[in-house]
């Protein structure tokens, strides 16, 4: 049961930064909107900060533990490139990504992000599905 607890603390945290953004910059604490903006120029210091905040979790997690969480990625890279780049584009198609459809737009209870979040879960059924073999 431990060993759930940095993925409680996470959770909380992500709540918690998702809350923090809302209240003191007003928007939502979605990532492909973060990131998009940043790469548009957009409020530098707020959206560069949100980005290196996550990439630092690897860091503060090995201070925590003592070692690098384990991370295995076994897509070839040709499939991680494509799966990258629909992402991208779904993102994009869906107005937002899963954190902020799945984290803020639930918790609104915005009906567009529920139709998101459905349809995120849904094509990721079909997709590990098929990949699988087992339909």
């Amino acid at each position: 049961m431990v060993h759930y607890l940095f993925s409680l603390l996470g959770g909380m945290l992500i709540g918690l930064s998702a809350i923090l953004f809302l209240i003191l910059n007003g928007r939502i604490a979605g990532i492909s909107g973060i990131v998009g903006r940043l790469a548009e120029g957009a409020s530098p210091w707020i959206n560069g900060a949100f980005v290196i905040g996550l990439m630092l979790g690897p860091v503060l997690y090995l201070a925590l533990t003592g070692a690098w969480p384990a991370v295995t990625i076994t897509a070839s890279l040709p499939l991680a490139i494509a799966a990258g780049l629909l992402v991208g584009f779904g993102s994009r198609m869906g107005s937002g990504c899963t954190s902020g459809h799945g984290v803020l737009g639930l918790a609104r209870l915005s009906p567009r992000s529920f139709v998101a979040v459905i349809t995120f879960l849904a094509t990721g059924v079909v997709t590990v599905t098929l990949l699988r073999g087992s339909l």
